[in-house]
């Protein structure tokens, strides 16, 4: 069977989220509980209808059983798939899957962190990585400092290339009345803020937010009953490539150049179908990085390519139009808001900063230190 199969016969009907920045008081699965319950009533459901169930958490060791406890659910289907920040993303597929096998009617995708009241900074259920131990790594940064190094030693990238894709998105986040970080920010802003990990400064880095994110699923049929414009998924494509930084094969290229054409073949799409670009931008690198691998423009090319405000307000591609990580919100682990904003865009309800036309969107997640890799498509109904 071809995998183009899948293309379209899934939707998400239901957003929703909440206590993006700083939510004091609050728990990590509250914050999920709260944007689980706003995602349902806003597909027109109840929680009594939701039978399918995919969570991840930085908080969870068995995240699904916590979650349907705490939500009061008995799913059918269920999945606790764990590969970082790209688990969402994953979660499409398999709740795409689950509901075309008929094992359930109504899938819940959910998320909830409270890094930033808890304690300020990243935290990660990660074990050690004993080949990197003895040299005392930053986690996750350092990893991402190297990638940023190499890509400059290759292909002439300059630290002001990457200054200009947070400055990029810092334009986007000032259109975004939900985005935690706004108010101006030039490129002299990020070059002169405080050095992480060299190349990368405080403003190369994303956010360290709280915030609760979910969707709804169910299959194409039942979609078009329900009271939001649907959003269609077209495909959806993932890879792993390593666990330690010190195994990626080469720190200039990702296995989003797997993922990507494996969810553009499902979606019978390409690169320049593409109306809106999602890339998980954890660090200014990734959306260098992902922009290339994901067929955007050619390797090498990225650091020229996100210069000038090209992926800014009136440029040629509209990228991480919410802010993104780097100054919408980014707790922990952050596929699912991802997701959020295509959504908002496809519906037509981003405000201020709605696309002309959002037929098409993509959004990447990955996780880990660029370790695994997921591509999803998501259409509206222009775009079967």
């Amino acid at each position: 069977m071809s995998n183009m199969n899948m293309r379209g016969r899934t939707a998400i009907v239901g957003v929703g989220g909440v206590g993006w920045g700083e939510a004091p008081g609050r728990s990590a699965i509250e914050l999920l509980g709260e944007a689980a319950i706003a995602a349902v009533k806003d597909a027109g459901l109840e929680l009594k209808d939701i039978d399918g169930l995919c969570a991840a958490t930085s908080t969870h060791a068995f995240p699904t059983l916590s979650v349907a406890e705490y939500l009061g659910i008995r799913p059918a289907f269920f999945d606790g798939t764990n590969i970082g920040g790209s688990s969402f993303e994953m979660h499409l597929l398999q709740a795409a899957l689950a509901l075309e096998a008929g094992i359930c009617n109504a899938v819940l995708i959910c998320y909830g962190s409270n890094q930033r009241t808890a304690g300020g900074r990243l935290v990660s259920m990660s074990e050690p990585q004993w080949h990197e131990a003895p040299f005392k790594p930053r986690h996750p940064v350092t990893a991402y400092a190297l990638a940023a190094h190499r890509h400059m030693h290759e292909y002439g990238t300059t630290r002001e290339m990457l200054a200009d894709i947070a400055v990029s998105a810092r334009q986007w986040a000032n259109k975004n009345p939900t985005a935690f970080a706004r108010g101006p920010l030039t490129r002299e802003d990020v070059l002169n803020a405080r050095m992480i990990s060299d190349p990368l400064t405080t403003r190369d880095c994303c956010l360290v937010t709280d915030g609760g994110a979910a969707c709804v699923m169910v299959r194409a049929d039942r979609a078009k009953d329900l009271k939001h414009k649907p959003a269609y998924v077209l495909g959806v494509g993932g890879a792993h490539s390593h666990r330690s930084i010190t195994q990626m094969a080469d720190l200039t290229r990702t296995v989003a150049a797997e993922s990507g054409p494996r969810a553009f073949e499902m979606a019978g799409l390409k690169p320049s179908d593409c109306d809106l670009v999602m890339l998980y931008d954890a660090f200014t690198i990734t959306t260098l990085l992902f922009l290339e691998d994901l067929g955007f423009c050619p390797k090498g090319e990225g650091g020229r390519f996100v210069q000038d405000g090209n992926i800014a307000p009136g440029g040629s591609l509209a990228v991480n139009t919410s802010g993104g990580g780097l100054s919408c919100v980014h707790p922990g682990m952050y596929g699912l808001f991802l997701i959020l904003e295509a959504v908002t865009q496809i519906r037509g309800q981003a405000g201020e900063r709605q696309l002309d036309k959002c037929d098409v969107a993509i959004c990447h997640g990955n996780g880990g230190v660029l370790s695994s890799q997921v591509t999803a498509l998501l259409g509206s109904e222009a775009a079967l």
